[in-house]
């Protein structure tokens, strides 16, 4: 590390900041990073790029009432440099834009900030939007920071130990060398005729890079010659949407470098964050590390990623940082901290409360049960909880929340009832919480293991014209292109059928009940089959059917008991979801939890069938994955 203070030039349009180990330089007043100069590297950042496309934070937004995630692009270049923080420990500096009514800009006022240290090999950026009560309201699906690296330099990728390749060039996805695998979605493409011939026949899909935000803590690139890492580190997610499972964006072809902070992804418009009229909002996103190292050894990355691993731990250690300089940004003192205990009480599992052994616990904007998931507004703060249900949350942002939690291997939502208001410096002890978990009686059978996700499903091989390398024998199988066509193949005639008892849902039940393809181009609709035996029925009892679902696109599940063709169904979800999971291969999007009453009339002894038909077929990625389902017998009834 170099023993020199931190530097500042201001130049005419541009502006660098320097600490003896790298340069970054920005574009004056706008506050686009056009230059990272680093270990002789002049520039780590793409230099056939425009100034304005290297290094920049955006966003999308859109007019009030409109649908959908999209709307429109905006690369925000400010309009005013303020020098905010300069010595030789530190610098500070802000790009503004503010908002007028005479702009055809969002309505809002963003200040976006770069920091450097002394003696620190990387540098910081953070902004603050906000937006005033008297402002238009708008939407706001989507706002990130964007690195777009040297395409010669920077060809390795690693998001996770075993999530780390050598990459396609962005010059793989040019119209004569790919071809889009779907016209709706041509983010996926088969490359056909790559530069590199050893990734002829892959599918390159920056979805098939995504990472659930309590995962996402570093990923980035490293380059062989010189050997250096470029690596974008973020050490909280309390300014990240949707909450610890909310999936994301990070590193793909280009090469590029993401920190996303609100997205639609794996949710739809669930999680576009729309300001009402008359609504104030302001937020701060960040502060996010651009972390840069280099290693002698140019054999292979893995001495790069572990020290990105180290320096990962550090940030997140140092959180919340003291050094920005913004009052919206509270410090450690300034920040409250939360604990206690939470147990599960299911008298039908356990006479005793059952330990809340890796609970995820979390305070999130008031709301009703389960509305984490699709806060993008507020601030929100997640831990897990230990083998004995403990748990911590620290340094807590001032302000109002609610307690949530979820515990893996029961089904729903806790709540604590009463909303918590968090003060500077306070240390709230909430004592021992028991979450009951919906029961209305014992478990006749089910499907699956209640953790929000499909992975515990049958997920097959992928068709071998579609492979993306990285995913062969691995844990995340499911990222596969084209998963979806398998399940025709493996039923070509009818639908899948599942046996109570004989069955294994990790090999006989399909990890989603998607759409069949006609052969005149068409699709239709599928029922699958649950058959299950009873010993005996309570005919004037009410049994209970438990179907929690890991996503839904574009679906709508009926659901019918011992009749195929009942009109109306006993159940219907009606049309829900835009999660995009399918197409975008996660195995889970937003969590819905639904509860059928079964009437005993509907029931006999011996052979029963419950029907799940998934009705609408518009596309191959309309559909839905399951979670979890269980029929429970009457509370007073002993029939199994």
């Amino acid at each position: 590390m170099s023993s020199l203070g931190v530097q500042l030039h201001i130049q005419d349009d541009h502006v660098i900041m320097d600490n003896g180990t790298l340069q970054v330089t920005l574009s004056n007043p706008g506050g686009i990073v056009t230059g990272i100069h680093y270990n002789g590297i002049d520039n780590l950042l793409e230099v056939l790029n425009e100034e304005d496309n290297r290094g920049y934070w955006d966003l999308v937004w859109s007019e009030t009432g409109s649908i959908g995630t999209t709307g429109t692009y905006d690369r925000i270049i400010g309009t005013k440099f303020t020098v905010i923080v300069k010595s030789e420990e530190q610098v500070e500096i802000s790009f503004t834009r503010e908002w007028n009514h005479e702009d055809k800009n969002v309505p809002l006022n963003i200040d976006k900030r770069f920091v450097m240290l002394r003696n620190s090999s990387g540098f910081y950026s953070y902004a603050i939007y906000e937006h005033l009560k008297e402002w238009p309201p708008f939407n706001l699906p989507q706002t990130r920071i964007v690195f777009k690296l040297s395409k010669e330099k920077f060809q390795y990728m690693a998001i996770a130990d075993d999530r780390q390749r050598n990459m396609p060039l962005p010059d793989d996805r040019l119209p004569e060398r790919c071809q889009i695998l779907n016209s709706d979605f041509p983010e996926a493409v088969l490359l056909v005729n790559p530069i590199e011939p050893q990734y002829t026949g892959e599918v390159d899909d920056k979805y098939q890079y995504s990472c659930e935000n309590q995962n996402l803590r570093v990923h980035g690139w490293t380059c062989m010659d010189p050997h250096v890492g470029f690596w974008q580190i973020t050490p909280s997610d309390e300014f990240r949407s949707g909450g610890p499972l909310k999936q994301n964006l990070t590193s793909h072809v280009g090469p590029i470098c993401l920190a996303m902070f609100l997205s639609a992804h794996y949710s739809g418009e669930d999680l576009v964050l729309k300001l009402k009229p008359d609504e104030p909002w302001k937020k701060v996103f960040g502060p996010v590390f651009i972390y840069l190292n280099s290693a002698s050894d140019a054999k292979d990355s893995s001495p790069l990623w572990e020290d990105a691993k180290k320096q990962m731990m550090t940030e997140v250690k140092s959180w919340p940082y003291e050094f920005p300089a913004s009052t919206d940004f509270p410090t450690s003192k300034q920040r409250g901290n939360v604990s206690g205990r939470i147990r599960v009480g299911d008298s039908f599992v356990s006479d005793d409360h059952i330990l809340g052994h890796g609970a995820y616990v979390g305070l999130a904007p008031p709301g009703d049960v389960g509305s984490w998931q699709r806060d993008c507004k507020g601030y929100q703060f997640w831990t897990r909880a230990d083998e004995n249900g403990y748990y911590s949350i620290k340094d807590i942002r001032e302000g109002n929340y609610n307690l949530y939690a979820w515990v893996p291997g029961f089904i729903g939502d806790y709540r604590y009832g009463l909303t918590i208001d968090l003060t500077p410096g306070c240390d709230i002890d909430l004592g021992s919480l028991v979450y009951e978990p919906p029961r209305d009686g014992p478990t006749l059978w089910e499907i699956g293991y209640p953790d929000r996700s499909a992975a515990g499903f049958y997920v097959p091989d992928p068709n071998p014209k579609y492979i993306n390398k990285l995913y062969v024998n691995h844990p995340d199988r499911f990222r596969q292109w084209g998963l979806w066509e398998r399940y025709a193949e493996l039923y070509p005639n009818e639908d899948l059928v599942y046996t109570i008892g004989t069955s294994d849902y990790t090999k006989d039940w399909f990890f989603a009940q998607v759409t069949r393809k006609n052969d005149d181009g068409t699709y239709q609709g599928t029922t699958w089959k649950i058959k299950f035996q009873l010993d005996n029925v309570s005919q004037t009892k009410i049994y209970k059917l438990r179907l929690a679902l890991a996503t839904a696109n574009i679906a709508e599940l009926q659901i019918r008991i011992n009749d195929s063709k009942a009109d109306p169904p006993l159940f219907t979800t009606g049309v829900i979801g835009h999660d995009n999971t399918i197409c975008r291969h996660g195995i889970h999007g937003l969590y819905r939890l639904y509860t059928i009453d079964v009437p005993g009339t509907l029931l006999v002894k011996g052979d029963n069938t419950v029907f799940l038909t998934q009705a609408l077929s518009t596309s191959p990625f309309v559909g839905i994955m399951y979670d979890y389902i269980r029929l429970e017998a009457p509370s007073s009834s002993t029939s199994a």
